[in-house]
């Protein structure tokens, strides 16, 4: 409940007019990363920090759905999957967006955002599982914080500005991050929503990564595997119009991960048998006001 009062807080924190792309969000990264020597790894408390002022960018443009049960549910699943993750240690949160644009996405540090319709097209808790645990794996293995590290190795001195390369670098260490990211977030809130949740995409090997972690992930906390599979099958048949654009343009193809997972499975058919608890999604999924 304090999450959910956490990203409560977030959204009213964050400007409603919220206009950005995610390129500005890479510009903080190359800023900070760039006052850091040597391009040091995030700390975790800056990490978190940044993808507090993330979530709050997204938040301050898209209203969470005011379902609290909803929410309540969806925070219960996320929260028991990233106990049996390799950060359980995070303070995450997960939200529901209250949008039909089908897509889910996590930022750095335990944020974990789904959109009201994907959710609704789902049709067990091990889906909705197998989709938070993908964007789970994502935050275990740092992804995001990769893609900002990648870009940041380019054109660096072009896009840094002189103020803040200088503020950061006199605050050299611990809080670098941190700060930058504040100084950041009060000038320009954070909004990595484009035409509805469209994010740059993330290297495929990530995905694949993500989707096969996320599986592990899903079976450890007691989900039937093949949940994300179910749901990468709805994705693959789905002709659905605008709404479905974001998700098929932050992702690779679902038939293409599709495929790349069924390398995979075969690791985990073992536990196949595990619930996948429809009646139990239906029932809070069905009855969101």
């Amino acid at each position: 409940m304090k999450r959910i009062l956490f990203a409560t807080l977030l959204f009213a924190c964050a400007s409603a007019n919220a206009q950005f792309d995610f390129g500005r969000a890479l510009d903080l990264g190359k800023k900070v990363m760039q006052a850091q020597e040597g391009m040091k790894d995030l700390t975790q408390d800056e990490e978190i920090a940044l993808g507090e002022q993330l979530t709050a960018g997204f938040l301050g443009a898209s209203p969470l759905h005011p379902d609290a049960n909803l929410q309540r549910y969806v925070n219960r699943v996320g929260k028991w999957l990233a106990l049996h993750s390799g950060r359980p240690d995070l303070p995450w949160t997960f939200a529901v967006i209250d949008t039909e644009t089908i897509n889910a996405f996590a930022m750095p540090g335990g944020n974990v955002i789904i959109s009201s319709g994907l959710l609704k097209r789902l049709s067990s808790e091990s889906e909705l599982a197998g989709v938070l645990a993908h964007e789970i794996a994502h935050v275990v293995k740092k992804h995001q914080v990769q893609a900002i590290q990648s870009a940041a190795k380019g054109d660096l001195a072009a896009s840094i500005g002189k103020d803040l390369a200088g503020d950061a670098i006199a605050r050299r260490g611990g809080g670098a991050l941190a700060q930058g990211a504040k100084t950041w977030a009060s000038g320009m809130a954070a909004d990595l929503l484009k035409d509805g949740f469209f994010l740059r995409p993330l290297d495929r090997s990530m995905e694949y990564e993500a989707d096969q972690l996320g599986v592990v992930i899903a079976t450890r906390a007691g989900y039937d595997p093949y949940g994300l599979v179910g749901a990468l099958e709805m994705l693959a048949q789905y002709k659905g119009g605008g709404d479905a654009a974001s998700v098929f343009s932050t992702h690779p193809p679902a038939p293409d991960r599709l495929g790349e997972l069924e390398k995979f499975l075969p690791t985990v058919e073992r536990y196949s048998g595990q619930p996948q608890l429809e009646g139990r999604f239906k029932q809070v999924v069905g009855n969101a006001k």
